[in-house]
């Protein structure tokens, strides 16, 4: 007998993968120490950086304290800046209540959460910065800690920097800062070669970010000393052609060390030659930057009188009408009263900076 046919059957329907939650974003509070004077240009570089995952920036002298939603890792790309740090609140009458259950759990998950951004083995020693540090309530800290983490204590600077102190604006509680880089992100990690005198990496970047940096330019910077400016105004943007000039031939070596660490080797054009007479066509640069000697540890107040407008004037026979050059110096009364003789230059603004002790100007230039 004959089976009856079977009814086909109905395929069945693909099952959807479920839909994937959204991860929750972590908002962490972050403290960034800034040179001095340019507190809005690292702020600039923050906001241009990271728009949409930032919730609040404050200003302070030297300081930018700011809510970021993301990835820490990302903030150490911050060249305006000479350090960033993790900031976390605890609300505890004194510093030894962190050795409370609650509370240590809380910091060494702060120090972990730093820890991981950086390779294996990049943290040997910390600094524990606070006021009292030989208290006893210090030193049981520090031994806490050395046991935790397994680091090495430092009296004078450590790989993990850790600062202990009452928030600006509130003193009944206690905030520890951890430093998310085991050295200053001002410490550029290609300078392999440094001079006396050489200018600090972040207010380099600054001025670069002054010259407005465009990738069909031609760059000029024309007593480039080890390389500061040349490096970081490549690291801003790419250029048409970046030039730099020097008298001294130990400079341009030191200068093309730098750029070879920092993976540019062959995109600058080192030329040894006189910055007040350049073997250069008229207009036929887009934009300067320099760092000109400040008459202390590097040149002196008598050479600067001669320099000075000399440097000025060769500036403004190479470089395009509406170009812009910027110049860092400590010749403040010098530079004021040639810029206001001078017919080429318009001056766009004048920044107060700190520096190693010293509080230089930046002029930002635009050729007339």
């Amino acid at each position: 007998m004959a089976r009856p046919a079977k009814s086909p059957k109905t395929p069945k329907t693909a099952r959807k993968p479920p839909l994937a939650r959204p991860q929750p974003v972590t908002v962490h509070t972050c403290e960034a120490d800034v040179p001095e004077g340019l507190e809005r240009i690292a702020r600039s570089e923050l906001r241009r950086r990271f728009e949409t995952r930032l919730e609040s920036v404050e200003l302070t002298p030297g300081t930018l304290r700011f809510t970021y939603a993301g990835n820490l890792y990302q903030l150490l790309a911050l060249r305006t800046v000479h350090a960033v740090y993790l900031s976390q609140r605890y609300p505890i009458p004194r510093p030894r209540a962190l050795l409370g259950d609650q509370h240590w759990r809380a910091l060494l998950a702060q120090i972990a959460a730093v820890r991981e951004l950086s390779p294996a083995g990049a943290y040997r020693t910390f600094h524990l910065s606070a006021a009292g540090p030989e208290s006893s309530v210090m030193r049981r800290l520090r031994e806490a800690l050395a046991a935790a983490t397994g680091l090495e204590p430092d009296d004078e600077a450590g790989d993990l920097l850790i600062r202990l102190r009452h928030p600006p604006d509130d003193d009944r509680l206690w905030e520890v800062l951890v430093r998310l880089s085991p050295r200053p992100l001002s410490t550029r990690a290609w300078r392999v070669c440094n001079r006396e005198g050489a200018l600090n990496a972040a207010i380099a970047h600054a001025m670069i970010f002054l010259t407005r940096p465009a990738p069909d330019e031609v760059f000029l910077n024309p007593v480039c000393g080890s390389g500061t400016l040349l490096v970081e105004r490549l690291a801003a943007a790419p250029a048409a052609q970046v030039i730099g000039y020097d008298h001294d031939e130990t400079a341009l070596d030191c200068a093309r060390r730098n750029l070879e660490a920092a993976g540019l080797a062959g995109q600058v054009s080192l030329r040894l030659g006189d910055c007040r007479s350049l073997p250069l066509a008229a207009g036929s640069v887009d934009a300067i930057a320099a760092d000109l000697p400040f008459g202390h540890l590097v040149g002196s107040h008598e050479h600067n009188l001669e320099l000075y407008p000399a440097l000025l004037a060769e500036a403004a026979r190479v470089i395009k009408p509406g170009g812009r050059c910027v110049v860092i110096s400590h010749e403040v009364r010098l530079m004021e009263m040639l810029l206001t003789a001078s017919p080429h230059w318009s001056v766009e603004q004048v920044i107060r900076v700190a520096q190693g002790g010293l509080y230089p100007r930046i002029f930002a230039l635009v050729r007339r």
